[in-house]
């Protein structure tokens, strides 16, 4: 029971996240929600309180994510981690669904700021501006340009899900090289 319990949960979710990705929040109504999921209102309700408890579960696992993937892309040569962020960042955009609905979301389930893009920025941000050593570049500097990339890489994609392909991230960290350099005692 206990298993069948956790499928229709997270049928729930995927739903929900698929809704949003693929369109906006405001298409993740109950209705929708339900449909998609192939379950009545009733068991939206026994699961969650409300369409913004779904959504804000929606955030809580492509939060994980995309903490996951930034630690990883920062662990290893400092000098690649900005890269190996942006490709994961784009993979995970392109290809899971709870990530790119997730984006758009607040911890609430709300689409008011800050939403999961800002957090994600935010972090990313700090990971760089911690890991870079530049004489001429400032560190902030830097993390800046590295978010704005990020930004703009989140942005154009929903509208041409290229910008999330990974050649596309190298290409561009490729410009951006030269500007790095990381901090002393995490060269390679």
């Amino acid at each position: 029971m206990q298993i069948r319990s956790e499928r229709t949960r997270q049928a729930l979710v995927r739903a929900t996240a698929e809704l949003i990705a693929d369109g906006r929040p405001s298409d993740a109504g109950l209705i929708n929600i339900c449909h998609k999921a192939g379950v009545s209102r009733g068991a939206l309700y026994h699961h969650f309180a409300s369409t913004a408890a779904l959504a804000a579960a929606v955030y809580d696992q492509a939060h994980s994510r995309v903490v996951a993937l930034t630690g990883e892309a920062f662990q290893g040569s400092a000098t690649d981690a900005p890269e190996r962020f942006f490709v994961a960042l784009g993979e995970a955009l392109r290809t899971e669904k709870v990530v790119r609905a997730g984006m758009q979301l607040a911890a609430d389930g709300s689409v008011g700021p800050p939403c999961l893009r800002d957090d994600l920025l935010s972090l990313a941000g700090q990971r760089v501006a911690d890991g870079c050593q530049d004489p001429v570049h400032p560190a902030q500097d830097l993390a800046d340009l590295v978010v704005v990339l990020a930004a703009g890489l989140v942005a154009l994609g929903y509208t041409d899900p290229r910008w999330w392909d990974g050649e596309t991230s190298q290409r561009l960290w490729e410009l951006l090289r030269p500007l790095y350099v990381p901090a002393k005692g995490e060269r390679d």
